[in-house]
């Protein structure tokens, strides 16, 4: 695949970067939620690297009003369709002398970053809320800029609100309400666009240490807090592995249930999902992974979205160590077994060309570059150097790693160049480079590489074995068992499963009434291939309660696969309004429904 690209290209961005750079952006937006638009000014400095009159950005249904340069002299641009994915592309005339542009406008209600949700929409019921996705192209959607992963900028933001309702931003945010609903952000670390983020509520505040803390509804906020009180344990393992937080603070946004990720790693506030707040803390190592991408992700950056891997891969090993420091060895351990399971699935069903590290995404949505060879294969291969080296030596390198590269934006083949020049020299008697290009550019897994076990569970092995020659669920002792046993059981069962055992499994241990997400939507998978009837009402409960595509996805997929199309469209019918726009978007052609 590299031959047919250029691999240094953002395939998924319009913006010249390469001539003209955008470093930083001051916004000064107002939030209308009777119109569910945000109206303003965007003011974009750049520096030039190569000789040009035009400023190249993407946009995505944005009315741009004016475009003017700092004197407020109108400036001549041309708004251009790109393709459905991209958007548009806007093209402005910045002569020769011209470096700072403001351009005022509105963002529209289609804006795929934006969700605004009714009041009755969100747990307190009586204030609208708005929050961003922009990960991976849909900043553009709701601020005209160069959006890829290489345009690192700065920013100042001013939000008006309406009274009663708080903003935060992916910035440094001040827990004091101001009287008159304007609030000010700033980031003066250099960011990718991907990483803006807004969320206006009503919101409320509470310290989980020094330099964490937790923004949600009012009606959540204790439980958060409780399940994620740890954060302060978990920022102090990273620091002692990859050095110094460099953000500063890290504040945690726990959002409606509509929020179509598990989190989201906006520096200085993380978003995150409420399905993780199962009371027990067994789902909490998507905070870690969230404060991975701190330093692997937030500060090496892939350079486009075939690189994601760089990104995510590093970040899913590192939340395991971090897992492993707070939480003990057997649950780092079963997680690592569970990811292995995932990515062991998902190889089954992928064709062989797309089981690559890089994303071989240039001429698709980039939205299909967050697949589990991003995250799950890359996180074995870095778990395989750490083997292969020995976790002194590759704790000094992933070190030296994110230390070289901090605040700029790699890709594959930047970091194969960098291994040559550091692991093949310095440990060339542990790794070769055919081997190092066998994990990135090879084909599924490589066929010497063996998968992650943990002897805690062996005894899940032998509840599966029970169950397939008869046994009640009943007889099965479980008492034990934690959220990642009960995963591996469900994934484990036969493909088909008899009806009176699934009824026996669901009357002995209430697995469609289950309140931990995760166990509820591996129970679905099960019965809706088997045609479990009797999970279809709860099952539709929960795709209408829950927007994150992480379960929203698979489960619409096994109605599809099952043959309940029937089923698949009078619940997505009913589910579709509460999901995100990005992921309404993906749903529908995935479906070809709306």
């Amino acid at each position: 695949m590299t031959a047919k690209w250029n691999v240094q290209h953002d395939y998924h961005s319009s913006a010249n970067t390469d001539a003209l750079c955008v470093h930083h952006l001051e916004l000064n937006l107002v939030v209308d939620f009777n119109l569910q638009q945000l109206i303003g000014v965007a003011r974009l400095q750049f520096t030039r690297t190569v000789s040009t009159h035009e400023l190249v950005l993407d946009c995505r249904d944005l009315n741009i009003e004016v475009i003017t340069d700092n004197h407020a002299n109108q400036l001549l641009y041309k708004m251009s369709d790109v393709n459905a994915i991209l958007g548009q592309k806007l093209v402005i005339n910045v002569g020769e002398e011209i470096n700072e542009i403001v351009i005022h406008y509105r963002t529209s209600t289609a804006a795929q970053g934006l969700q605004w949700l009714t009041p009755e929409q969100t747990l307190g019921k009586k204030l609208p809320y708005l929050f961003s996705q922009s990960q991976p192209i849909n900043a553009r959607s709701w601020i005209p800029l160069q959006d890829s992963p290489k345009a690192r900028i700065t920013f100042n933001a001013t939000i008006t609100v309406p009274q009663g309702l708080r903003a935060v931003m992916s910035a440094e945010n001040i827990p004091d309400m101001p009287d008159d609903g304007v609030f000010t952000f700033c980031m003066n670390k250099p960011i990718p666009t991907h990483l803006l983020a807004i969320a206006v509520g009503e919101l409320s505040f509470q310290a989980t240490g020094p330099r964490s803390g937790i923004y949600t509804e009012p009606g959540m906020l204790a439980a958060a807090v409780k399940e994620f009180e740890d954060t302060e344990s978990m920022i102090q393992i990273a620091e002692s592995i990859l050095g110094p937080y460099a953000w500063g603070r890290f504040d945690m946004i726990v959002l409606p249930p509509s929020f179509p990720f598990g989190g989201m790693e906006n520096p200085m506030l993380a978003f995150m999902t409420p399905t993780l707040i199962a009371g027990d803390k067994s789902l909490v190592s998507t905070v870690a992974h969230e404060l991975a991408h701190s330093w692997t992700g937030n500060l090496v950056s892939n350079a486009t979205w075939r690189d994601l891997w760089l990104n995510e891969g590093f970040t899913t090993y590192f939340t395991n160590r971090i897992v492993e420091a707070v939480y003990g060895k057997e649950q780092a351990e079963l997680e690592w077994v569970i990811e292995y399971g995932r990515l062991q699935e998902e190889i089954k069903s992928t064709p062989l060309t797309s089981q690559t590290l890089p994303a071989n995404v240039q001429d698709s949505d980039p939205n299909l570059a967050f697949n589990r060879f991003t995250y799950d294969k890359a996180s074995m291969f870095v778990h395989e150097l750490e083997s292969r080296l020995g976790r002194p030596a590759f704790d000094r390198f992933l070190f030296q790693y994110v230390d070289y590269f901090a605040f700029s934006a790699i890709t594959t083949e930047i970091f194969i160049d960098y291994a040559k020049q550091t692991l093949l020299v310095e440990h060339h008697d542990k790794l070769t480079l055919s081997e190092l290009n066998e994990w990135v550019y090879g084909q599924g897994l490589p066929l010497w590489f063996k998968g992650p076990i943990s002897s805690s569970l062996d005894k899940v092995d032998l509840a599966v074995e029970a169950i397939v020659k008869g046994a009640s669920a009943s007889d099965l002792v479980v008492s034990q068992w934690r959220v990642h046993h009960w995963q591996y059981f469900l994934t484990q069962l036969p493909l088909v499963v008899s009806q009176a055992t699934l009824l026996d499994l669901d009357n002995t241990f209430r697995l469609t009434d289950s309140l931990n997400a995760e166990i509820a939507c591996d129970w679905y998978r099960v019965a809706i291939r088997n045609h479990f009837d009797p999970v279809l009402p709860a099952l539709s409960a929960y795709l209408c309660r829950i927007g994150r595509g992480k379960f929203v996805r698979p489960l619409f997929v096994e109605l599809q696969i099952a043959g309940y199309q029937q089923e698949l469209v009078a619940i997505y019918a009913k589910a579709r309004p509460g999901y995100h726009p990005s992921l309404q978007v993906q749903l529908d052609n995935l479906f070809n429904l709306s």
